[in-house]
């Protein structure tokens, strides 16, 4: 499927490269080396230059425009074997497939490779700007899968670009943003994470060609997110993420110096360089960096991560207190359900609160819910079980490195919790994944007895107090997941049978 990138108003903007862009188009080429007037397609270390510091010029992911850069040209080509520009049958040009756009020299776009690039990253950061696509928690740019809706829109809204099926609610991996995001896997060596979006956020006719109506547009994923590898300065400490080939030159044909394990810290000691073997094709950078020993290699940037030694700062957690919060403002509250009381209590103490600001699937109205049937990640529920038993520990723990879940699973650690999830590199992802009703009764009786509980103990411990009125492991439905309704529910009846 190739792209379609229509003519587009954003308030002012204006997709016109004017002199200062053209500027900008002879420095990048003097930087990687490029002769503009050559009309062939550079090698793969000078296309991967081209690529890196055109995006990083506008403040874009440079994995993202490589990825999108490989998707629609196919293998980084600009020109064919005649040196003619590729232009495809819908008017596509080169090799960031710029079709129909308004202001752009065409001449330019079809001979020149860095005036194609730098159209289509200023596309691409136009549609990232835009105010009718939904924002993904605080919208930061160095996080690659923040730039989801960009890269879709980048193709168009339609229907085919649907995250989700319409009519059997399973991921759409031919939608274009999820196939860009799995060239990023592949190529840049990086396991992003994959957003659990539900086929209600978005709203289509499958037979129609309109554009998508987006449901939500503001999704606040409690999720481990890929920050870019692109933005490491020289002297920051930084880890491996797992174990890695030190090298004594920017290229896997280089000597090894031998190994770093993973979590080992090194430091960077100047900017990112690129694969000195012109024919490797690699979308990753390769950054110099020192070991503790004072030993200098390279390490490709794939395998490095931001260290708890240069950690973002993170926002305190404030200790849940008692209130008289009326539940009847959350739009989905329903009095009649089994978890009415369970949820009044719970947001009353502050173990957990609802989502302001959302749309409402159910009335199309932007208004605060409780989402009573979403599923909880197992570190959303170390939240809710901290702030129930150590609220002032929780407050007080300061954590050592940037992950989210770094406070949550050092007070897990602590107190020997059975999790499945860590903050190592291996670990991280589970952490967001959602927890089962089995792992949840494990972790609630380890925490009630201060000691590792098995799950058929812990679900017999539910039993006897009156946690759950099941009556077999089996009918318990320990592998299912763990819903918000069902968290509370518990959390009430053990402040019920064991603090009353």
């Amino acid at each position: 499927m190739k792209p379609l990138i229509s003519v587009i108003a954003i308030g002012a903007f204006s997709l016109s490269i004017n002199i200062d862009k053209n500027v900008l188009a002879n420095n990048l080429a003097n930087t990687c080396k490029y002769d503009a007037a050559s009309k062939v397609n550079p090698d793969y270390s000078t296309m991967n230059c081209l690529l890196t510091e055109t995006a990083l010029s506008y403040d874009v992911p440079p994995e993202i425009v490589k990825a999108i850069a490989e998707g629609e040209s196919g293998n980084w080509r600009h020109f064919d074997k005649n040196g003619e520009v590729i232009v495809t049958a819908d008017n596509g040009i080169g090799i960031m497939q710029i079709t129909n756009q308004a202001g752009y020299n065409q001449d330019r776009l079809k001979n020149d490779i860095v005036y194609n690039i730098q159209a289509g990253v200023a596309t691409l950061d136009a549609m990232f700007k835009r105010k009718d696509l939904p924002r993904i928690n605080g919208g930061e740019r160095d996080v690659l899968e923040h730039w989801y809706f960009a890269i879709m829109a980048y193709n168009g809204t339609k229907p085919v670009n649907s995250p989700i099926v319409q009519a059997t609610g399973e991921r759409n991996t031919n939608a274009y943003q999820e196939r860009i995001l799995g060239i990023i896997n592949k190529m840049e060596l990086i396991d992003l994470t994959e957003l659990p979006f539900s086929r209600e956020h978005f709203q289509y006719d499958s037979n129609s060609k309109e554009n998508m109506k987006f449901s939500t547009m503001n999704y606040d994923f409690d999720l481990p997110l890929t920050k870019s590898k692109y933005y490491f300065k020289s002297n920051q400490k930084v880890s491996a993420k797992t174990n890695v080939t030190f090298r004594t030159r920017p290229t896997t044909d280089s000597p090894s110096l031998g190994t770093l394990r993973e979590g080992e810290i090194v430091t960077i000691t100047g900017p990112f360089e690129y694969e000195k073997v012109s024919t490797k094709k690699n979308h990753f950078v390769w950054y110099p960096v020192k070991r503790s020993d004072g030993t200098e290699g390279y390490v490709a940037s794939s395998y490095l991560n931001y260290s708890a030694s240069t950690p973002t700062p993170t926002p305190p957690v404030t200790p849940p207190t008692t209130g008289n919060v009326d539940v009847s403002k959350f739009a989905d509250y329903n009095a009649n359900q089994y978890w009415a009381e369970d949820f009044k209590w719970a947001v009353n103490i502050g173990i957990i609160s609802g989502y302001p600001n959302v749309k409402n699937p159910s009335t199309g109205k932007y208004e605060s819910l409780l989402k009573p049937y979403t599923n909880l990640t197992e570190n959303q529920m170390l939240s809710i079980l901290l702030r129930y038993f150590k609220p002032t520990e929780l407050a007080l723990t300061v954590a050592k490195t940037s992950w989210y879940g770094d406070v949550n699973y050092q007070l897990a650690t602590k107190y020997a919790l059975p999790v499945l999830g860590a903050n190592t590199a291996s670990k991280q992802a589970i952490a967001g994944k959602d927890i089962t009703r089995g792992n949840f009764a494990r972790i609630l009786a380890s925490m009630h007895y201060g000691k590792t509980i098995s799950q058929s103990e812990a679900i017999k411990f539910l039993r006897d107090n009156g946690l759950t009125t099941t009556k077999t492991n089996e009918e318990f439905k320990p592998d299912d997941s763990l819903a918000r309704a069902h968290t509370v529910a518990f959390f009430h009846r053990y402040e019920q049978i064991f603090n009353n």
